[in-house]
């Protein structure tokens, strides 16, 4: 047998490798539980509080469940196929989208050019806070109190009579036609600040050298804006992005607070029609099938803000 010692060099460098590499993995697998063991009861809890109502969420969905008679008997897919034939659902869904679209464009754009507005400026901080100020607020306090501002002896109609000198009683979240932009600006005014807070921290971490070597070029400002600042302020508006849109899918307190009472459907939003389905009319099946239908679409569209948010760093790098 040949000895360490006798060993070619080469054989003694490979021979130190293999010794150093089975050590790395030990210590990587020792640091593996160590971290596993520090992580155990944060996972246990997620499991818990989390992973398992949702699995029994989406079982739930597959039943006939209600919540005094309980599993009566398994129903397959006839929740969901319930769903596909309600008018409810084509009109929940419809009125989800144009939360999300609204979600999507308005404090994003509205955002950005209060954050374009105010870099640089003295009353930069003082503005941030004003603005981020009713984000604050739950938003079930939000709605309430635009609830009595819209109310018709609110003060939105008090100002209109000062200014038309005529009494207006104008029922904002009673009409068919002014209850949802009604809501919109209440969810616009705690939201926007968010929005602008971000996109003031990517306008801030915006680098200046090509912002100057533009500018010694001759470029305008907006020129300036649309070619070197906004492209580099892309991760962060796809963030806010994606923030806004699964706000969008997910609004609830405004809409339930500010227009419970409203004579229609023009407000039934997912969230609000999977919530009557469940306590209002104790249809628990039904209303988790909405809620599996309305995670399946919130994962996808994340996933695929996740793929556009990676391709969006591979270009900016």
């Amino acid at each position: 047998m040949t000895s360490p010692h006798n060993m070619p060099d080469a054989d003694l460098q490979q021979l130190d490798f293999s010794r150093y590499a089975e050590q790395e993995r030990r210590e990587r697998r020792r640091s593996m539980w160590t971290a596993l063991g520090f992580m155990s009861p944060a996972i246990i809890l997620v499991s818990f509080f989390l992973l398992y109502p949702v699995a029994y969420n989406v079982y739930i969905s597959f039943t006939r469940w209600r919540r005094f008679t309980g599993f009566d008997e398994w129903g397959g897919l006839s929740q969901y196929q319930r769903l596909l034939g309600n008018p409810n659902f084509s009109e929940a869904m419809a009125n989800t989208i144009i939360w999300v679209g609204v979600s999507l464009v308005l404090p994003v754009a509205i955002g950005l050019f209060i954050a374009v507005m105010l870099r640089g400026q003295k009353m930069e901080e003082t503005a941030k806070s004003i603005f981020f100020l009713p984000r604050v607020l739950a938003p079930t306090a939000a709605g309430v109190m635009w609830f009595y501002v819209y109310a018709p002896d609110g003060v939105l109609n008090s100002i209109l009579s000062f200014f038309t000198a005529e009494p207006v009683t104008i029922g904002w979240l009673y009409n068919e036609s002014t209850v949802t932009p009604s809501i919109i600006v209440a969810y616009l005014w705690q939201t926007v600040g968010l929005a602008m807070v971000l996109l003031l921290l990517g306008l801030a971490a915006v680098p200046k050298d090509p912002l100057e070597a533009a500018s010694v070029e001759g470029a305008t400002r907006w020129q300036i804006f649309r070619h070197v600042t906004l492209p580099l302020l892309l991760p962060t508006i796809l963030v806010v992005v994606i923030l806004s849109v699964l706000a969008g899918f997910t609004v609830f307190d405004h809409i339930w607070v500010m227009a419970r009472d409203f004579p229609g459907k023009r407000t039934l939003s997912l969230t609000v029609y999977m919530y009557v389905e469940a306590f209002d009319r104790s249809s628990w099946a039904y209303a988790s099938a909405i809620a599996v239908v309305l995670g399946v679409i919130v994962l996808s569209v994340t996933w695929l803000q996740v793929i556009l948010q990676d391709r969006i760093d591979r270009m900016t790098k």
